[in-house]
């Protein structure tokens, strides 16, 4: 179930923080440090508690019906405004009809069955899909209603993705950027070396880097990356240049990045062995199909390859943020710093 997301793309969106949700404790943790967000973005005391109440919403509904519960709190910055988002993902035992869950009245527990249907009304933003025996993913997010929630544009985003760091680190070693050509999009997908702070600020030099370089074809840009970054561990990178009009992606990639485009099969993107930084071979450009509507996935090696959108059905028209939420829930790694972009395009 899907409501416009009011955002244009490309949003600059930040992961503040990853919670586990097994206990009360923690819903209330997640709780406060959302209202605290929404206080530095500027929102009012109404709609702070507003989403205070959404959080705990979400939480009290996953310690209810779920197994691995977690909830992950991004702020989302544009130059029409500010949002809050927070990511519920959970391995229970799903939902057959959303558009029933959202009714006031209904509940599987025999409580009063408000929770979903309060979230959805207090939402600017909204986008959940549940499968049988897989679980759910719910993204919620919340403007300033001083200016009618998030304003500017109803077309959803079109590139989207997640960061989460690995089991006992702080900081994620992973990162991704993405900026406007003058054909479409050009995403960036690092994975810094190692792991920790270090690895974290091998990855926003090269973020930074991607966004001021000059360059616009991947194999230029992957180039001026591994001149700035001799100073750093060094980055695993990829880079995919989409071309709605001619239907393409060129892409280079150096390091454990994996890159596909799902079409009616999975067509998996080529990358070359070295470290952005220090080793860099040859770089070689590829172009592949881009047919409408068709995902396309780049994640790090903290998410298995095996993922297989035939095991979603229906997942692809959802929202990318949704799309990689899915992928990290299911494939993702705690033993290491993961991460995955979703861009869709039609």
């Amino acid at each position: 179930m899907t409501r416009p997301t009011p955002a244009p793309a490309p949003a600059v969106a930040e992961d503040v923080a990853w919670f586990r949700i097994a206990e009360p404790s923690a819903v209330g943790a997640a709780r406060r440090a959302a209202m605290q967000l929404a206080g530095r973005l500027g929102f009012t005391d109404g709609r702070t508690g507003e989403v205070g109440i959404a959080v705990t919403e979400a939480g009290t509904n996953l310690i209810k019906h779920a197994t691995e519960g977690s909830l992950l709190l991004r702020a989302v910055r544009h130059d029409t405004g500010a949002m809050v988002e927070f990511l519920a993902v959970d391995s229970g035992p799903g939902m057959p009809d959303m558009d029933v869950a959202v009714q006031d009245g209904h509940t599987t527990t025999g409580t009063l069955g408000i929770g979903l249907g309060a979230i959805y009304r207090l939402a600017d933003a909204w986008d959940a899909y549940s499968a049988p025996a897989r679980g759910t993913v719910l993204v919620a997010g919340f403007g300033d209603r001083r200016t009618g929630g998030w304003s500017g544009a109803s077309s959803p985003p079109l590139v989207e993705g997640l960061t989460r760091p690995m089991t006992g680190e702080e900081v994620c070693g992973d990162g991704f950027a993405v900026r406007r050509t003058g054909h479409g999009l050009q995403v960036l997908l690092c994975d810094g070396l190692g792991h920790g702070p270090l690895a974290a600020r091998a990855t926003q030099e090269a973020l930074r880097l991607f966004m001021s370089c000059a360059a616009t074809d991947p194999v230029g840009v992957l180039k001026t990356l591994h001149r700035g970054l001799s100073h750093t561990r060094g980055v695993a990178a990829a880079i995919a240049d989409l071309d709605p009009a001619a239907r393409r992606v060129r892409f280079a990639g150096i390091g454990n990045i994996s890159a596909a485009v799902v079409a009616e099969r999975r067509r998996g993107m080529i990358s070359a062995p070295g470290i952005v930084g220090h080793q860099l071979p040859r770089v070689q450009e590829y172009q592949y199909d881009l047919p409408a509507g068709s995902p396309v996935v780049l994640h790090s090696d903290g998410l298995q390859d095996r993922w297989d959108f035939a095991a979603y059905p229906g997942l692809a028209r959802h929202r990318p943020l949704t799309v990689a939420a899915s992928l990290l829930r299911d494939a993702g790694l705690r033993r290491d710093d993961a991460s995955v972009v979703v861009a869709k395009v039609d």
